[in-house]
């Protein structure tokens, strides 16, 4: 089931962006392998069924530090169609598992590396975290109030939108132009350059003087009236994003302003008084009186939920957005297609669960058991 079906992967386990990459395969249909390491599994977490990245693979623990597991490893990149690996630059050559050798033993494979600054340049080297790299990019700059540093973003724009969501995309191109020049290639996906381009748009409005590197100063940062977040009578909030003028009109009406002199969209100078104004004015109502007034219009409005209540959204049911896997709800495979849907995904494996079921589908023979005198 899916897009993917029949394409086989081997992902070398690591943390954030590169699972995030192998679950986008899996979730299209690829048979993803996954190699764990002895005791591995992400720290303070003892259930497998909550690393929901892990979803969709199957599972062996090998030791790469150990020839005869090395060989094993290579013995399944043989078989594989594409690679993901996601240790900092050289550690793979170290292990012995590196590209040139990899693609030596075959030559279609499209070897997939991720990393925040990249594979080269002056900082190649260095330790990072999903903040510093989009930091780099410009992107964190951009964002919050002029007031205030800039706010932590969860790590979705450099993890997971710049990271691993790039690396499945340079991937699935990759393997698309295999199929023409029977090459495989290495892929080197970097978060600053992922976070980088998830901000062409920004960097657009900034060439053309619609955008000022002050934070707190912009259309999309929080400073206009009509894109923004504003607190409700019962303590919760609710997001307007009502930008093209049709739609800020709508807003407008209701909301109950009629001195749309006060209110010109696009006057700056009242920003401040305006977006004062729109929050008494939220204040008013609770969200769900708001929900009744606003919802399914073309003000462009939702309200702000927690992830508890996002699984119960009507329109989130309606959709199927989000599936329950062994008791662990969870959003569900996206995008959708038409002819391949996705299948459900299966639980995310247990360290190893599932070595000599990989072996034998990929006609790889077992290492020889290790003495233990």
């Amino acid at each position: 089931m899916g897009p993917l079906e029949g394409i086989r992967v081997v992902e070398f386990a690591g943390i954030g962006p590169g699972p995030f990459c192998g679950m986008m395969l899996a979730d299209m249909g690829a048979d993803v392998v996954r190699i764990d390491r002895q005791g591995g599994g992400t720290p303070g977490i003892r259930d497998p069924r909550t690393e929901v990245m892990n979803r969709g693979r199957r599972s062996i623990v090998l030791d790469l530090k150990n020839g005869q597991d090395v060989e094993t490893a290579l013995a399944l990149v043989e078989r594989a169609d594409a690679l993901i690996e996601g240790l900092r630059p050289g550690v793979m050559e170290r292990l012995g598992l590196g590209p040139e050798i990899c693609r030596a033993r075959n030559p279609k494979l499209v070897y997939g590396r991720m990393t925040g600054w990249g594979q080269t340049g002056p900082l190649a080297g260095a330790a990072g975290h999903d903040l510093n790299y989009i930091a780099l990019s410009g992107a964190l700059h951009a964002m919050g109030d002029a007031d205030r540093p800039p706010p932590v973003p969860l790590n979705l724009v450099g993890d997971f939108g710049g990271g691993g969501m790039l690396l499945a995309f340079g991937i699935a191109c990759a393997l698309i132009e295999a199929k023409t020049s029977g090459k495989g290639q290495v892929v080197d996906a970097a978060m600053t350059e992922g976070a980088g381009a998830l901000m062409a748009l920004i960097y657009g409005m900034r060439a053309t003087g619609l955008w000022t590197e002050k934070r707190g100063d912009n259309m999309l940062d929080g400073a206009a009236p009509f894109y923004g977040c504003y607190e409700t009578a019962d303590g919760k909030y609710v997001a307007i994003g009502s930008i093209e003028p049709q739609f800020y009109a709508l807003l407008m009406e209701k909301t109950g302003i009629a001195d749309l002199d006060a209110f010109q969209q696009h006057d700056k100078t009242r920003w401040p008084e305006q977006k004062a104004k729109l929050q008494e004015i939220f204040k008013s109502k609770t969200r769900e009186e708001w929900c009744a007034i606003m919802e399914g219009s073309d003000v462009c409005f939702a309200p702000v939920l927690d992830m508890a209540e996002a699984l119960g959204h009507p329109h989130n049911k309606a959709r199927a957005a989000f599936v329950t896997i062994e008791g662990i709800p969870q959003p569900a495979p996206a995008p959708r297609f038409s002819r391949t849907a996705a299948a459900t995904p299966s639980r995310p494996p247990a360290p190893g669960e599932h070595a000599q079921e990989i072996l034998a589908d990929w006609g790889v023979a077992p290492a020889p058991a290790r003495s233990t005198a």
